[in-house]
């Protein structure tokens, strides 16, 4: 019987049918929901840290750069908790038990601690379907959780639309 779900979102595009996942799921079993936001360097849409090997040339250019990346910081943290916000209100609307926390870390063994820290019965979480160099060098949150996570793991996938199938097929053809 599951009693606590860990949701873990991003700003990616799937990141709204991972929480309609979820919620579907808690609903059914009136189960309890954490949602964790992972703030993490690689995620997508977050600043860029300034370069600082030129600091004694140009020491006024490095502290405005650090201002500049501490404000786009700011924003970014803040989006995501409105995003978190967003989520935990719909969910408690309809009667479900929702939290929320974003912590800042890497994001694999970041949600592995929590579920662990948390207790829960279920990490629902989604894939961006990264493979071959992509997967390689950036890594997939996805299969460290699955490897590593103290529960069991829902993986919701990216869907394919069928105009990108479609266009994988011929680019395929077109190779041989």
């Amino acid at each position: 019987m599951l009693k606590k779900i860990l949701v873990a979102l991003d700003r990616s595009q799937i990141a709204k049918q991972v929480f309609e996942e979820a919620l579907a799921l808690a609903k059914g079993t009136q189960a309890n929901l954490l949602l964790l936001h992972v703030l993490s360097p690689t995620e997508e849409g977050s600043p860029y840290l300034p370069m600082l090997s030129n600091m004694e040339y140009y020491p006024g250019f490095t502290s405005q750069s650090f201002e500049l990346y501490q404000k786009q910081w700011d924003s970014f943290k803040n989006e995501g908790v409105e995003i978190l916000q967003s989520f935990s209100a719909q969910a408690n609307t309809i009667g479900i038990s929702t939290e929320f926390t974003q912590i800042v870390g890497h994001p694999g063994p970041t949600i592995c601690k929590i579920a662990t820290t948390w207790d829960a019965d279920l990490i629902i979480m989604g894939r961006r379907g990264r493979s071959g160099l992509a997967e390689l060098f950036l890594g997939s949150v996805s299969n460290y959780v699955l490897h590593h996570a103290p529960c069991s793991v829902h993986i919701v996938h990216h869907p394919i639309s069928v105009q990108n199938a479609e266009k994988v097929v011929v680019e395929t053809t077109n190779n041989f």
